[in-house]
């Protein structure tokens, strides 16, 4: 009778150890879904794929000058504010003026914007404006002609190494995104794996980099001057290790931040 007894307290022990260990594991989860802001939460109910409209009267553009040619896109404050700002500070103090295009990726980006032509930032991350919170937004794609940031380094707390999360962060270096090619192979795999039905669509008409999708901050849209966007991402380079670099030297001017202005656009696409 006593073995029955103690036999019994054992499973309820046993029980109750298991039990506390699947809510522990389940909390754990919980904490780790909670702090990780390596994604964000799609609501298809309210996503609005606001690259595919045109800029607007008033809009904040970007007018990149380079040696190769201009390119000009809309900004997305109202998405990504701080990166955002921190664009506008540096173009605005003219610190993109005379900097490197140092990387070009067969066809499918450009990354621009160091002082130095292998693509290195003075000073490293020890900077305010190496050290911006990646930003990420429902209504920001890769789509082709998309401008972002990539992350420059990654922070995680030791309870963070343990229950998930951690702080990606961009800089002042950005990229201009051409695409990948959609054949008709992979434009099935677009269709079949996306969230949303206009989102794949919109990637195949348009082009991009799907793989890139809420893992960079996105700050602008190019809506004038694809023709640079494909000879930067096109150009003849020598891999250097780290990037693909220009075989010959390519430099941006100037950039300059703008208002955009329909009627200005009009007359000079008239002349």
């Amino acid at each position: 009778m006593t073995r029955k007894s103690n036999f019994g307290k054992l499973i309820i022990i046993m029980s109750l150890v298991m039990g506390a260990l699947s809510l522990s594991l389940m909390l754990i989860s919980n904490e780790r879904e909670k702090n990780n802001n390596q994604s964000i939460t799609i609501d298809l109910s309210t996503m609005q794929l606001v690259q595919l409209e045109g800029p607007r009267d008033g809009d904040p553009i970007a007018v990149v000058d380079t040696t190769l040619g201009e390119v000009r896109f809309r900004l997305y404050p109202e998405y990504s504010p701080n990166a955002v700002a921190n664009f506008v500070s540096l173009a605005e103090s003219g610190y993109y003026d005379n900097t490197y295009v140092f990387d070009s990726k067969q066809g499918a980006y450009s990354s621009m914007g160091a002082p130095n032509p292998d693509g290195s930032v003075n000073g490293g991350f020890s900077q305010d404006q190496e050290r911006v919170k990646r930003e990420l937004h429902q209504n920001l794609w890769p789509f082709r002609g998309a401008v972002c940031l990539f992350s420059n380094t990654y922070e995680q707390t030791f309870k963070q190494k343990v229950l998930g999360g951690g702080t990606y962060y961009v800089g002042s270096r950005f990229t201009l995104l051409n695409s990948v090619k959609f054949d008709e192979e992979f434009s099935a795999e677009i269709r079949e794996s996306s969230i949303n039905k206009k989102l794949a669509e919109a990637f195949i008409k348009k082009g991009g980099i799907p793989n890139f999708s809420q893992q960079v901050t996105i700050i602008g849209q190019t809506y004038e001057g694809f023709d640079v966007v494909d000879k930067l991402a096109s150009l003849e380079t020598k891999n250097t290790g780290k990037y693909d670099a220009p075989a010959e030297e390519v430099k941006i001017n100037s950039v300059k931040i703008e208002k955009y202005s329909s009627a200005e656009a009009s007359s000079s696409a008239a002349e």
